[in-house]
């Protein structure tokens, strides 16, 4: 619909309407790309000033107001967590466990929970929740089961001796379980955070805490920035989390009525994402209520009417929409003339399962390119990458060629695999020479090495009979390696 479209013209006509200097001007972002993106659409409207407008992240944001109070913030001398060091401290964190600890695991993989926990503490930054935060929220959780629809039985059952009303105990008690683990997870927290400090490592989330630090305990600092910055803007706002949104708010806080301008779409936040959390636009509506001017975007210019249609039709079981909360009117309308012309309506279509799906989808592909459809005009959505291993697989079998842009884990691969055993195999001959030959007599068969079969076979038959041979001995006993 535009948004940073009509971000950057607001900022265009701020300068063009106003005294305002570039440097008056705070703009931020959720990423890096949209941050680029914004100065070159910026660039377009207004020329070099662009590049006098602050356009950050919140991340870079709160990394100037460090560099710039270095007095108050002091030297820091520390490195920025890789994600080898994380999981490094993570595997220490679990390893510290005592036996009693409800995430102490005895069998099977020990570190499961390490990517768990490191989700949780990253959340916890994000949304400024600490231990006493969550541990009350599980209490009221727990308390109000009995009282949840899901957790009260329907129908009476006399032979259980069921009635009608009564708490499904056993579900309440898996979900209490469950629960029990993330009050002992989040218990954890405190002693992430000394793992952290005595190893000098921080990562890019303790960034903006340390500047809500500041912001509440030095209000000269708080000031400074407050009144350095006239106008404020903030792109996909919805994406903001909750120590974002508390940054954003100590910004403004200092004006009766400020100068604040934000662009988002509720409809991008039905799921939580990296913290982002859509709660913070209502919020926002609800705090400036009798200032906030709304505008909603209605044209659409990436879509056809269809697939609006279609999309309203879905989005619309969301009752958490704030097209309901703010009594808003978001029926779009398609406005880009390339796509008026598509008629084609959206299908849908059922599969008893998966397998099924896969089938018929490669059909449908080569329905498409027998009718001379290029193969880069046809495209497979998905909403994971685990989705489609299975499909791509599939259509490998039926010779149809694909390109995913999706991240490889290349030590999985084939190729990869083969590394790891002769790194394998040279582990197992430095601790104990010659005692890898069945793992060597694999690695002689990679492609790599173009050794023909026959050679090694030959070898083989060779050290068995020196080995195992009518004329053998323990003193001729010997290896393939040493044969070779």
């Amino acid at each position: 619909t535009g948004k940073t479209q009509i971000l950057a013209a607001r900022i265009g006509k701020i300068l063009t309407d106003t005294d305002a200097l570039p440097s008056e001007i705070l703009c931020l972002t959720y990423t890096d790309a949209g941050a680029v993106a914004m100065r070159k659409r910026l660039f377009e409207f207004i020329g070099p000033d662009a590049y006098r407008i602050n356009i950050y992240t919140f991340h870079a944001f709160c990394n100037e107001v460090i560099q710039e109070n270095l007095e108050y913030f002091g030297k820091i001398n520390l490195d920025a967590l890789s994600d080898l060091d994380s999981a490094m401290l993570f595997q220490e964190l679990i390893d510290d466990f005592d036996n009693n600890h409800l995430l102490k695991r005895f069998t099977g993989d020990r570190y499961y929970d390490a990517s768990r926990l490191k989700s949780l503490f990253s959340t916890m930054k994000r949304e400024s929740w600490n231990e006493e935060i969550i541990n009350q929220a599980v209490k009221d959780y727990l308390d109000d089961l009995p009282n949840r629809e899901e957790f009260v039985y329907k129908r009476a059952n006399a032979a259980k001796g069921i009635s009608i009303g009564d708490p499904k105990q056993a579900d309440i008690d898996k979900v209490t379980e469950q629960m029990n683990k993330l009050v002992a997870a989040v218990g954890e927290y405190k002693n992430y955070l000394a793992k952290m400090d005595a190893q000098h490592r921080y990562d890019y989330d303790d960034m903006i805490i340390w500047v809500l630090k500041a912001f509440t305990e030095n209000e000269d600092i708080l000031r400074r920035y407050q009144e350095r910055y006239q106008y404020i803007l903030v792109d996909e706002f919805q994406d903001t989390s909750g120590s974002q949104n508390a940054l954003l708010k100590f910004l403004l806080n200092y004006w009766d009525t400020p100068n604040v301008f934000v662009v988002g779409d509720d409809d991008q936040s039905i799921f939580k994402f990296q913290g982002a959390n859509m709660e913070n636009i209502l919020d926002f509506a609800n705090d400036y209520v009798k200032t906030l001017h709304t505008v909603v975007l209605k044209h659409n210019y990436r879509s056809n009417q269809h697939i609006l249609d279609i999309s309203k039709s879905l989005i619309n079981n969301n009752k958490k929409r704030l097209t309901a909360q703010l009594q808003l009117d978001k029926n779009l309308q398609a406005s880009h003339p390339r796509f008026s012309e598509i008629t084609v309506e959206p299908t849908i279509r059922e599969y008893e399962n998966p397998d099924q799906e896969l089938v018929d989808i490669a059909r449908i592909i080569k329905q498409q390119l027998a009718k001379g459809t290029p193969a880069n005009e046809i495209a497979v959505i998905y909403r994971n990458h685990s989705q489609v291993e299975d499909l791509v697989h599939y259509l490998d079998t039926q010779k149809i060629a694909v390109n995913t842009k999706r991240k490889i884990d290349l030590l999985t691969l084939p190729f990869g695999e083969k590394i790891i055993n002769i790194l394998r195999y040279l582990s197992m001959e430095l601790d104990s020479p010659y005692s890898g030959d069945e793992l060597l007599f694999e690695i002689m068969h990679y492609d790599f090495f173009s050794i023909p079969p026959i050679e090694i076979a030959k070898a083989s038959i060779a050290v068995s009979k020196e080995n195992y041979g009518v004329n053998s001995s323990e003193k001729q006993k010997t290896s393939l390696r040493r044969y070779i």
